[in-house]
């Protein structure tokens, strides 16, 4: 991992607590990322990925939401000990975030130049017209005519309102810059113009970004360093490279089956097998030993640690760990 860590996710434990059952989103997580990095952060649906950075930001609804330990550093400060005013200037200005879904993340009833606008004053100070100036600018920058920040999100398309989205984000020129799924609500044709627009965006501003995801096509695309979670655990960490070419956990395997191959001939996808497990009864030892085929006693009973397979390839597998099958 990085010498410089801008981020530093030490040892994170989140829980939803309700009535009758605890909710285990996210166990003893632990990641880092250094100035002007990507990260991908892969995995399905309550893998864990979206409490991890809504963690970060501290806008986890508080109930049911518990951080039950851990520490999270940017830029050497713990920002589970900042104060609540501490933290609003610290959203927006340093760490921005921008949401999976642009339809709802904009107001409706305010001209989208006047919303952008608001971050700016709110972080940056200055007049109305200067900050007006700036918000027209910024969307230029993400290739919207600077007339339309008179309109409202409701005369925007989606993949408009998604590059809104991302002028409003980076119109603080925050440090650090988290994008949850930001593709996942457009067309395919919009998905690689939003990349190419946040690749040349983060290269210009040399912006760190965690990328939430489903597709590893994006992972390949934008990111250097790769996380795949599951039920709340990262269990394979690694770069780009470690991720898509030395492939070694057994879920990580069966996300790559998952994809089809236009160079061999092939009549079905190969899913993996079963459910993720209900996050309020995770099963005992290796989290994804009900789905795997290679899971043994061992991975049963006892819960695997994260090893060093080679520098900077980290493995949560009894298999790979314990010199099993090697093929796993």
């Amino acid at each position: 991992m990085a010498n410089e860590k801008l981020l530093e996710i030490k040892n994170l434990t989140v829980h939803y607590q309700s009535y009758d059952a605890t909710v285990h989103a996210v166990e003893n997580l632990n990641l880092s990322l250094g100035n002007g990095e990507t990260l991908g952060l892969v995995g399905e649906t309550g893998a864990g990925k979206t409490t991890t950075v809504k963690s970060i930001m501290r806008i986890l609804p508080t109930p049911p939401a518990r951080v039950v330990s851990g520490e999270i550093f940017f830029d050497g400060q713990d920002l589970l000990k900042v104060s609540e005013k501490e933290m609003r200037k610290i959203r927006g200005k340093e760490i921005a975030m921008i949401f999976q879904d642009p339809m709802t993340s904009l107001n409706p009833v305010m001209t989208v130049a006047d919303q952008i606008a608001e971050v700016i004053r709110l972080h940056d100070g200055g007049s109305r017209a200067e900050a007006h100036k700036k918000a027209c600018d910024m969307l230029e920058l993400v290739g919207i005519r600077p007339e339309r920040g008179s309109d409202y999100p409701h005369q925007f398309s989606g993949g408009m309102k998604q590059r809104v989205v991302i002028a409003m984000a980076l119109a603080c020129n925050p440090r650090f810059l988290i994008a949850d799924e930001p593709t996942t609500a457009l067309d395919v044709t919009i998905q690689a113009q939003v990349l190419e627009l946040m690749k040349k965006l983060k290269a210009q501003y040399q912006t760190a970004m965690v990328m939430i995801t489903h597709d590893l096509g994006i992972v390949a695309e934008i990111c250097d360093y790769v996380a795949i979670m599951y039920a709340g655990e990262v269990v394979e960490y690694g770069t780009r490279e470690h991720i898509f070419n030395s492939t070694a956990h057994p879920y990580t395997k069966g996300l790559f089956a998952c994809i089809p191959d236009i160079f061999t001939e092939q009549n079905e996808l190969v899913p993996i097998n079963g459910l993720t497990p209900d996050p309020t009864d995770l099963p005992q030892g290796c989290r994804f030993n009900p789905r795997c085929p290679y899971a043994t006693e061992r991975c049963r009973q006892e819960h695997p640690e994260n090893v060093e397979i080679e520098p900077g390839h980290f493995v949560a597998c009894h298999l790979i760990n314990g010199g099993g099958n090697e093929n796993a």
